[in-house]
């Protein structure tokens, strides 16, 4: 049966890949991007995770497109790296704002909807880096720790009404973020995954639909690792 997916950061990279596979599969998927430029086969809904009123009127959109959000995954990300000596209070409170802040903001405006529905399914895209550290990220890697206690809190919060809360933490994938990274540097990062290459963006996107699906109805607060075994055992 069709569900109506909203997708934050849907443009590009991982977030893309996330949408075409749910559209693929027949349901009717919102994406949002600061730009709103139109994208073939998907709803393109123009927001800034930053401003409440935009992720509202983002699932307004959605909702009056392909009816009330079943599934949402916050995927919207940014970074600005800088050794923490050197990171300016901007550096650190925007990126927050954005990847976690922003996540919050998105999971509030989905939550008393699905709990009307008594269903629904909010998976947040974390990083192995939120587990590991990462130095000159110290913003990014808390950012992307912080969805992981947001999201089993609202595991707990939420499981009631039948809706799951889970966390997909990619490694490094073939996304524009890696692509701007020299080919020395790319070489060190593949050297310590034991898979011994980088992830697609289509690999992390199936994890994301299998979460969403039937089959994992019985999985929340769960973290799912799709990074070649960088991050084992955290």
């Amino acid at each position: 049966m069709s569900r109506s997916v909203l997708v934050t950061g849907g443009n590009r990279g991982i977030g893309l890949a996330i949408a075409q596979r749910f559209a693929a599969s027949g349901d009717g998927v919102t994406v949002t991007s600061r730009s709103g430029e139109k994208i073939g086969g998907l709803t393109v809904a123009r927001c800034d995770v930053r401003d409440a009123a935009a992720v509202d009127e983002a699932f307004t959109i959605a909702e009056a497109a392909h009816g009330p959000v079943e599934v949402v995954v916050a995927n919207a990300g940014t970074t600005a790296d800088q050794l923490l000596a050197l990171m300016s209070e901007d550096d650190f409170s925007s990126v927050v704002d954005t990847n976690l802040t922003g996540a919050y903001r998105v999971a509030k405006r989905a939550v008393r909807p699905m709990m009307r529905l008594r269903r629904g399914r909010i998976i947040f895209i974390s990083s192995v880096v939120g587990m590991l550290g990462s130095a000159g990220q110290a913003n990014y890697a808390a950012s992307k720790a912080g969805l992981i206690g947001m999201a089993r809190s609202l595991a707990r919060e939420l499981g009631s009404r039948n809706i799951t809360v889970n966390v997909v933490a990619p490694g490094f994938a073939d996304t524009d973020m890696t692509a701007a990274l020299t080919d020395e540097q790319k070489k060190a990062i593949v050297a310590s995954v034991p898979l011994g290459r980088t992830a697609s963006a289509d690999e992390v996107a199936g994890v994301v639909q299998f979460l969403a699906g039937s089959e994992a109805g019985y999985i929340t607060g769960a973290v799912i690792p799709v990074d070649g075994g960088l991050g084992m055992g955290h």
